[in-house]
């Protein structure tokens, strides 16, 4: 059983512009049109934990991104709307009791998204695994990927890869106390 998380960051550490836009994303030279591993990555996932907002980020896309079924923190949603009834579902709660659900229900390998979420995720010392890749670009402000923590996590860094003479992909995993 292994919680990820699968995500892009500035330079200066940000997930999303203060307003929560990723129109910078959209800004890289990708002439290949590749999508940097994340389908590769998806074929290992058997289900997907993100917050309220990524969720209401996401539905602005148009079309599904996910083959996998998405759980949907909120505290304040009450029903998700009809076009993605059959493929996402709200879960609340304490983030341990949640996994233990999900991993009840054989949801081994969950990818967690969504800043809150992932910070959450971590202060309950929940990720095994963090697959990072830096944009070249400081946005000065905005979402961070990461918030303060009542104690220190380690991490050991698996491999590092260079895509598109661009970004810097990282792998790590959960260190052993």
């Amino acid at each position: 059983m292994t919680n990820y998380v699968y995500i892009a960051t500035s330079l200066d550490g940000f997930i999303a512009s203060s307003d929560g836009g990723l129109d910078w994303l959209t800004e890289i030279p990708n002439p290949e049109q590749s999508d940097y591993g994340f389908a590769e990555f998806m074929r290992t996932i058997d289900a997907l934990v993100m917050g309220r907002k990524t969720f209401e980020t996401v539905l602005t896309f148009g079309d599904w991104l996910y083959n996998v079924p998405v759980f949907v923190l909120s505290k304040t949603l009450d029903r998700l709307p009809e076009t993605v009834a059959e493929k996402a579902e709200i879960v609340n709660g304490d983030l341990r009791a949640v996994v233990d659900r999900l991993h009840a229900r054989g949801y081994r390998n969950l990818y967690v998204d969504g800043g809150r979420v992932i910070q959450g995720f971590l202060e309950e010392d929940l990720i095994d695994e963090m697959i990072i890749t830096r944009v070249p670009i400081l946005l000065g402000d905005g979402i961070p990927l990461f918030g303060g923590l009542s104690k220190r996590l380690k991490f050991k860094l698996k491999k590092t890869e260079e895509l598109n003479e661009t970004l810097v992909k990282s792998y790590y995993t959960r260190a052993g106390e």
